[in-house]
């Protein structure tokens, strides 16, 4: 009976443990749909995006990704190259470090990254040749040992021994050859010094190659083949003999499987195609952009299949006139704009603006992210079409009583979103103003609810800039009674008191707005302008970047010059008045203001009431009072993806946080979670805890602030705790640090009755 209980028990758990991330655990969503690179191996189709890795095995279809998050060292990749002989992908990434990915392991090579030679460091292509890696960069040609897993040597051969760009390298059984931006130049493989620039012999500008940079040189069958700007050559007995021209910007040129193929485009990327060539330069097969292949970057051939990468539609798989497109489950872009989560479900704006508050003509959308899975909703969506002109959107906010989505466009006006078939668009006709100066530009620059269901709009640029969408369906508009920057308005925060909080853009500060008791009597409006210095609200900068209200209604914001905090805004309208302040937090030995002259980009505010902060150097912590950093994670300590940050959310359910940067999303599953008004069923994971496990056990579901018990069945305590919020942690361990014994514990949690009741039970298993 004892056996069949905890088998059961087992069960249950794997089952939801598949379901939850454990504490402290790390989670990529990464845009893996704007392939860069391919690569083949005998087993699997390895693709480099933007931002990750991903492979698919070609007899199963089974999809892997990699990342910083699951061990990649870095983020960016410029360029992939498998070799089959050695069983071995080869990563460079955009700032020229180096990955190996070799059966299960990860080997970094960072030393092209750490060196202090002066000058271009890309890395353009990867060659294999035996146990070495011949990579062409801005420098020459850098040699890596496969081996050793370090740098063996470089080439600097351009003329005089100076760096010089190098896009490909091949070898014959004679010669080395480079493709570089003065012209193709071969050395000798044996007996020569290859480090002496002397002994690299030019090519161009003899036997019909011309002078000037080629952009690739490979090798068919043993025949030489390089690509003068946008025209193949061949080398023939008679000498250099022109293949192949057709006047389009070529992308890309590969050589695979015997055959040519060429990404290429014309007018922009108006006109989209692959070429695929037989070694004579005859046109195999052509492949025209279509819904199912939008921008071809690079393509490599194995049979009667091309395998392209595509920087809209990921890996495109191209047999006759059958296109199949596979890409792991991810969002699309940088996704730069608002993260809002409600009711378990993460919504993600996904345009932009620049620093001037210039729009950026992005047409990304807008993303959900529900039960691990992501939808987007954008012109590049055969059923959103109608998003063609809602580009920039921005801002999002949620109605809690229809749950409705409504996305601000920073250009597009504003999208009233229920299904992909029933949507309303405000701009013209509406209370939404264009932009002065911009005619049929509406600029929805912010959005929030506040408690009365009411839908408050920031009018970017419009000369009556702010707007109420009230529960009733009928606008209300406003204008901002103050002389400076009062066109610009951006976020909006609504405090405990009703009152509207509104981010004024490019260092005009900070308004709050209350409308008294009825919005529709404007004689009782009132408005207050924050701005640096004491009685004008005393910030400690003029530009405000985000806002956050914590659970004691204090109003958290974050400057260029830091974070100020206002811990009185129902008294804002009052004779006394309410300023903000600097809080004073305690590091190591020092104390001072806190993130004093950092440039705060996002806060949010977690189930525990502790302040996640988001910068240009990374992520903190700090405690519920400010007080005390209690974390610190940046791209060099964590696996977080990149130290600058663009905006913070938290799932107050499950209390993950995701963080928005510059080099797309990632997130953390933290301790602290929203808590109950009155005690639920609680969620104990993982349970049971596995032999070996060593990771935080998690308690959720409980009354914020519970105390909570460890006890054996007797009764004994074992640990005791008190709930970050909604969610208690332990570590499997009792008071003495030792690892509890296989068995049977209870969970006791007091709430805010002080009545102790059993709540649930964990298993330990040896």
């Amino acid at each position: 009976m004892q056996y069949k209980l905890i088998t059961l028990i087992l069960l249950f758990a794997t089952n939801l443990y598949g379901q939850l991330q454990p504490i402290g655990r790390w989670r990529e969503h990464l845009d893996y749909k704007q392939a860069r690179s391919i690569s083949l191996s005998d087993e699997k189709i390895f693709v480099g995006s933007r931002q990750g890795i991903f492979s698919v095995d070609r007899e199963d279809g089974t999809i892997e990704r990699w990342s910083k998050i699951n061990g990649l060292s870095d983020v960016g990749i410029k360029t992939i190259r498998y070799n089959n002989d050695n069983k071995q992908l080869l990563i460079a990434y955009n700032n020229s470090n180096l990955d190996l990915l070799y059966r299960n392991d990860i080997i970094n090579i960072p030393y092209i990254l750490k060196s202090n030679v002066q000058g271009n460091k890309t890395i353009n292509n990867i060659y294999f040749l035996g146990n070495k890696a011949y990579l062409s960069t801005g420098l020459g040609i850098i040699v890596v040992d496969l081996v050793k897993y370090e740098i063996s040597t470089t080439y600097y051969l351009g003329n005089n021994g100076t760096n010089v760009n190098v896009h490909a390298v091949v070898a014959d059984n004679n010669f080395f050859y480079a493709a570089t931006d003065e012209g193709l130049k071969k050395a000798a493989r044996v007996g020569n010094n290859l480090n002496d620039f002397r002994n690299w012999v030019s090519m161009s500008n003899e036997n019909g190659l011309p002078a000037g940079p080629i952009r690739n040189v490979f090798l068919i069958a043993n025949k030489l083949y390089a690509v003068y700007y946008n025209r193949l050559y061949s080398l023939e007995t008679e000498g250099w003999k022109a293949l192949f021209e057709d006047g389009k910007d070529w992308v890309s040129i590969t050589e695979s499987d015997g055959t040519i193929l060429i990404c290429e485009q014309k007018n922009g990327w108006e006109e989209r195609r692959i070429h695929v060539l037989a070694p004579d330069g005859t046109i195999l097969q052509t492949v025209e952009n279509n819904n199912e292949m939008q921008y071809p970057q690079m393509a490599v051939k194995s049979g009667n299949t091309i395998y392209l990468a595509d920087d809209e539609k990921g890996l495109v798989l191209i047999t006759g006139n059958s296109f199949t497109r596979i890409t792991p489950d991810a969002p699309r872009g940088r996704l730069d704009g608002d993260l809002v989560v409600y009711k378990n479900t993460l919504y993600v704006a996904g345009g932009s603006v620049n620093d001037s508050w210039n729009y950026q003509y992005n047409g990304t959308g807008f993303f959900t992210f529900k039960n691990d899975t992501w939808n987007e909703y954008s012109r590049s969506n055969p059923k959103t079409p109608w998003m063609d002109t809602i580009l920039d959107i921005i801002t999002i906010a949620v109605d809690p009583v229809t749950e409705r989505v409504y996305a601000g466009s920073y250009g597009g006006g504003l999208v009233e979103f229920q299904s992909p078939t029933q949507y309303t668009i405000y701009k013209q006709g509406s209370a939404i103003n264009e932009t002065e100066g911009d005619p049929n530009n509406y600029r929805v620059s912010g959005l929030a609810f506040d408690s009365d269901n009411n839908l408050w709009v920031s009018n970017f640029g419009a000369p009556v800039p702010f707007h109420v969408k009230k529960a009733d369906n009928t606008w209300q508009s406003f204008r901002v009674p103050f002389l400076n920057s009062y066109y610009n308005v951006g976020s909006i925060l609504i405090d405990d008191y009703n009152q509207k909080w509104i981010q004024s853009p490019q260092g005009g500060g900070l308004f709050c707005f209350n409308h008294g008791q009825s919005i529709e009597n404007v004689f009782e409006d009132q408005w207050k302008w924050y701005r640096k210095g004491k009685g004008n609200g005393n910030l400690p900068g003029n530009f405000v970047n985000t806002m956050a209200k914590d659970k004691d209604g204090y109003i958290w914001l974050g400057t260029d010059k830091g974070i100020a905090l206002i811990q009185c805004p129902g008294e804002v309208f009052t004779p006394a008045g309410c300023e903000a302040f600097q809080p004073i937090v305690q590091q190591d030995n020092f104390a001072g203001f806190l993130f004093e002259n950092e440039d705060v980009k996002a806060i949010a505010v977690d189930g525990a009431n502790r302040k996640w902060i988001g910068t240009r150097n990374g992520v903190w912590l700090i405690s519920a009072d400010g007080e005390k950093v209690l974390e610190r994670f940046t791209a060099e300590n964590s696996p977080l993806i990149s130290n600058e940050i663009i905006r913070i959310a938290i799932d107050p359910t499950t209390g993950e946080v995701y963080f928005s940067t510059f080099n797309g999303i990632c997130s953390y599953r933290s301790t602290a979670t929203e808590g109950k008004s009155t005690k639920e069923k609680l969620l104990v994971f993982p349970n049971p805890v596995p032999s070996g496990y060593n990771g935080t056990i998690a308690i959720r579901g409980l009354v914020s602030n519970s105390i909570v018990k460890i006890t054996e069945l007797n009764g004994r305590l074992v640990y005791q705790t008190k709930a970050l919020g909604g969610q208690a942690v332990w570590n499997g361990r009792d008071y003495k640090g030792n690892r509890v014994s296989s068995g049977v514990y209870l969970v006791l949690a007091t709430d805010e009755t002080g009545v102790e009741k059993i709540s649930s039970r964990i298993v330990f298993i040896k």
